[in-house]
């Protein structure tokens, strides 16, 4: 404030104290804890709307792990909405990882402490699924869990892992074994959380697919896609009123599958190598080095498992020939 500005606050009747900071935070009067994967994390807000999005994204998750909450503290604040869609731009610098749109809309999640800073303008919020996949999930880098780029699916309790690039196919063979009697634990993101015993767990309450899947699957058709500002627009749904799809919060991998689409290529389950499945899993770790060399040890825990490449183009024929994996080893 300049000098006569703060002359005609003195001459008011009930002149102020003291000045309040411009750049000093909204109160988080909003507080509450979800548990993403079963992990507790405290959320703290002064938006009702953050709550909200939150319930939707974790509502469904039980607690699992006594671990320490880690801490999300999002401040929803009055300045300029930025026009949609923007890619967020990363950075990281041990311990802190951020993820900025512009000066009025960032995370910063401090990975030493297990705590994340989240700053949005209040206009964002009419955006909501860009928030939930641009902002809510980004405290989820300070879980004490691993995370694979891999859909996960199980059969008589016994869990198989599937890898491959965008578009290999992991969210579509993930949901098509859900309808063919597997259970479903994940259908692109996995985490580990007991790396000794090869436990793997996910979102099993959600779906994400092409919008070419609904061609496959006539119970998506006429929803509409989400658009992204990254990647190809998905179509993106609940498992929960699904009565076909058994969901399931984690479960041991026995064998992991990267999955080839190309054309031209005979149909067949072969072993792999695991060097490049070491490498895959490895890709993009955000952490201290302690924990980056952690996660190195746990993939190669993982690895205890038997890895294959599955090449096909028919659906029906890769759960069949995923099903004699699981309950023939053959």
């Amino acid at each position: 404030m300049t000098v006569l500005e703060i002359e005609a606050l003195c001459n008011l009747a009930e002149p102020p104290t003291s000045l309040k900071e411009p750049l000093e935070p909204p109160a988080l009067t909003l507080v509450k804890t979800f548990y993403p994967y079963g992990f507790p994390m405290e959320l703290r807000s002064n938006a009702v709307e953050v709550l909200d999005i939150a319930e939707r994204l974790w509502g469904g998750f039980a607690p699992q792990h006594a671990t320490k909450p880690i801490l999300s503290e999002v401040y929803v604040t009055e300045g300029e909405t930025p026009i949609l869609p923007q890619v967020p731009v990363y950075r990281f610098v041990r311990p802190l990882f951020t993820s900025i749109v512009d000066g009025g809309n960032y995370v910063i999640s401090d990975l030493e402490r297990a705590r994340s800073y989240t700053t949005m303008t209040r206009g964002l919020l009419e955006s909501p699924l860009y928030v939930e996949y641009f902002f809510m999930m980004v405290p989820l880098t300070t879980l004490p869990v691993k995370t694979v780029h891999a859909g996960c699916i199980a059969l008589d309790g016994r869990g198989v892992m599937l890898c491959g690039d965008s578009g290999a196919g992991k969210s579509t063979l993930s949901y098509a074994c859900a309808r063919a009697g597997w259970e479903y634990v994940s259908d692109d993101g996995s985490y580990l959380i007991d790396c000794e015993k090869r436990i793997v767990a996910g979102n099993s309450h959600q779906v994400r697919l092409r919008p070419s899947a609904a061609n496959l699957f006539p119970e998506i058709q006429g929803l509409a896609p989400t658009p992204r500002a990254a990647g190809k627009p998905s179509i993106e749904f609940s498992t929960v009123p699904m009565q076909h799809v058994t969901r399931r919060a984690s479960v041991q991998v026995d064998n992991i599958v990267f999955l080839n689409r190309q054309p031209g290529l005979t149909p067949a389950l072969m072993p792999y190598r695991k060097d490049v499945a070491r490498l895959y899993m490895n890709q993009r770790i955000f952490g201290t080095e302690e924990a980056s060399l952690d996660h190195a040890r746990c993939i190669d825990q993982l690895l205890a498992a038997d890895v294959y490449e599955l090449r096909y183009t028919d659906l029906d024929w890769a759960i069949d020939r995923l099903r004699k994996l699981v309950l023939e080893n053959r």
